[in-house]
This record gives structure tokens, sequence and C-alpha cells, in this order.
């Protein structure tokens, strides 16, 4: 594997594991509309892609009813989802040791830029990233591809070949493609390896510690 000096992390399902508050913030939306969820793991699924997306593509929301959803989701994430979230174990020590090999890190993510920056100063993350690039709240640029082209034009990453991509699902992966940036996936979130291999993933490792070792091979050699 070449040596990548600027890295792109997604967030939800890569650095940290935000399924209690996402779920529940899902079914309290969900409560709006008269739809009652028992088992909120079958709302895993709304963990990665763009909540537009999930509201349509899982419930047929339409636009308007996809835009109720959101202020309803976010009526409870902005106070208690946001933190109901943990750090995967090994993720600091990972940031810390590619940092100081003189890697220079990005976040970029589905959800808006306000709530990732929280999340990451809630967690004492945000100090290892050179920028955090997310969707607005008015949902514009909440598709993985605009992000990750937001990210590489605000921070002047011209020279794709060193750049790579690291997130958990199929958005990831597609979103680095149409960016031309190469890509690892990792089974430790919310993806599998089959749908990690059909969106295209060059890489994919299992575990944090397999993480470091591939990201950090040239340094280690």
């Amino acid at each position: 594997m070449k040596e990548y000096t600027n890295i792109l992390f997604d967030l939800d399902g890569t650095l940290t594991d935000p399924k209690v508050g996402i779920t529940k913030s899902v079914a309290y939306a969900l409560k709006s509309f008269g739809i009652e969820v028992e088992d909120r793991d079958s709302l895993c699924k709304f963990i990665g892609p763009p909540l537009r997306v999930s509201f349509r593509d899982f419930y047929g929301f339409s636009e308007d009813d996809c835009i109720r959803a959101i202020e309803k989701y976010r009526g409870y994430f902005r106070v208690t989802g946001l933190f109901e979230n943990e750090v995967y174990p090994g993720i600091e020590n990972l940031l810390k040791n590619l940092k100081q090999s003189g890697r220079k890190l990005f976040v970029a993510t589905s959800k808006p830029t306000v709530f990732a920056v929280r999340i990451l100063e809630h967690f004492n993350l945000l100090r290892y990233f050179e920028y955090v690039a997310g969707s607005e709240l008015d949902g514009s640029r909440d598709s993985k591809g605009d992000v990750i082209r937001f990210a590489l034009r605000e921070n002047g990453l011209a020279d794709r070949a060193n750049v790579i991509m690291v997130g958990d699902r199929e958005h990831d992966v597609i979103g680095a493609k149409e960016n031309n940036i190469d890509v690892v996936g990792v089974l430790y979130g919310y993806g599998d390896r089959a749908e990690l291999e059909k969106a295209g993933a060059d890489y994919i490792v299992e575990t944090v510690e397999e993480l470091n070792g591939l990201l950090l091979y040239e340094t280690q050699q």
C-alpha cells in the first residue's frame, strides 16, 4: 500500500458509534407520523446515509414529509441524541499516531457540520483534524460525494493520489470514487464486506488496529 498524506474520515460508524442517539432520534421522528418502532435496532440502517434519503427510501416519505421528519429528528438529536454516542476503542490512539506521523486529517460526513463539530469537541477529538466538512442544516450538500468534493476544494487537495477516504458504508465508497480518490472500508461500523466490495472499496479492514497498520504501513517500513 502506498502512503497517503491526507486522510478523510467519515464520522458515524467510523470514528464514533452513534447507534443509541440516531435510532432514538429516528424513532422520535417516526412517532410524530404515527409510526411506532418497537425494535430500535431495525433503525440502524439510518446510520450513514443522508436522513432525507433514508426517510424516503425506507418509509416512502414525500419530500415535504422528509423535511418534517428531519425537523422532528433534530428536535431530539440536538439536545439529547447528539451525545448518546461513543468513540470506538482505539480511535483516539489511531488519530494521535497519524497526526504524529505528519498526516493531515479531515472529517467528511453527511451529518450537518455544526453537529459534527459539537460531537468531536465533546469527545476531545476536534484537535486532531485540520477541517470538518459536513452538510448544511438546510439540506444542501448532504450526499457524501458533494461533501468530499467540498472538503477537497476547501483544503486545496488537488493531488488526489495522496488522499484516501475512510468510511463504513457504501455511500463513503461511492462518494470517494466520484472524486477519484482511494477508499478504505471498515467493518467495525455499520456496513458489511459485501456492501463495501460491491461499491468498490480499495481496501477493507475489520478493526481499528488493522486500520492503524494499513494507514501507517509506509511509516513502519
